[in-house]
């Protein structure tokens, strides 16, 4: 199917991050096989990168393999809703830290691909213990 490519991995690549840029573009090159895509909020994130200049992000996305176009679903909004009351459930009896909802809906989006591609695992691993997580 494909790997989900988490926010940091892009910024850090298309920033040339001098701690992170090299080692999330070689995670990004060992799944390009496998496919490579993005949830429409990381698209999203990604936009104050390229100054809101969607044609230079599209090309950073293309020259990356990655694919931007995957639609959000209804099997997203469900997964995300079930995450997001877990989460405030837990947040409020403080169990867990607070988490920003784009890390729920890019955890959620990821549930129907083979995984998640991130240097964050732990903020998603609470959120989603079945998620298929690898790191840089």
């Amino acid at each position: 199917m494909a790997w989900v490519a988490d926010t940091c991995l892009l910024i850090d690549v298309a920033e040339g991050d001098p701690s992170f840029g090299v080692v999330s573009a070689r995670l990004l090159d060992s799944k390009r096989a496998e496919g490579l895509t993005l949830c429409p909020v990381t698209y999203v994130e990604m936009a104050p990168v390229f100054g809101g200049d969607k044609t230079a992000q599209d090309e950073f996305l293309f020259n990356l393999g990655v694919a931007w176009q995957e639609p959000w679903s209804q099997a997203d909004t469900s997964a995300a809703h079930r995450a997001w009351n877990d989460y405030v459930m837990s947040r409020r009896s403080a169990k867990i830290r607070k988490r920003p909802l784009a890390d729920v809906l890019i955890g959620a989006f990821a549930t129907r691909f083979d995984g998640l591609l991130t240097r964050n695992p732990d903020d998603f691993r609470r959120i989603f213990p079945k998620l298929a997580i690898l790191t840089p």
